[in-house]
C-alpha cells in the first residue's frame, strides 16, 4: 500500500510540475530580444504572422514586454 501511495503521490507531483513548466526562450545572439528564429526554437508552431502578432512594435524582434503579453493574452502559451 505504502508504494502504491509514494507512487501516486510522484505522479501528482510529475504532473503538477508539468502543468506549471514554462518555455524559455533564448537570446541567442545576446542583443536583449528575441528574433523569429529564437522564437521557433521555443515554439516549433509559431509562424510568421502570429510573430508578427506578437512583435507589437513591428520592429522585427519581440521584447521581454512584448513576449510577456502574448503569454498572458493567449498568443503563446506559458
Amino acid at each position: 500500500m505504502n508504494k502504491l501511495v509514494m507512487a501516486l503521490g510522484g505522479f501528482v507531483a510529475l504532473a503538477a510540475f508539468q502543468a506549471n513548466a514554462q518555455t524559455v526562450v533564448t537570446d541567442t545572439d545576446g542583443n536583449g530580444t528575441y528574433s523569429i528564429e529564437e522564437m521557433t526554437a521555443a515554439y516549433p508552431d509559431l509562424n510568421a504572422e502570429t510573430f508578427a502578432t506578437i512583435d507589437a512594435n513591428g520592429d522585427g524582434a519581440v521584447d521581454a514586454d512584448e513576449l510577456q503579453a502574448a503569454i498572458e493574452n493567449g498568443t503563446l502559451p506559458g
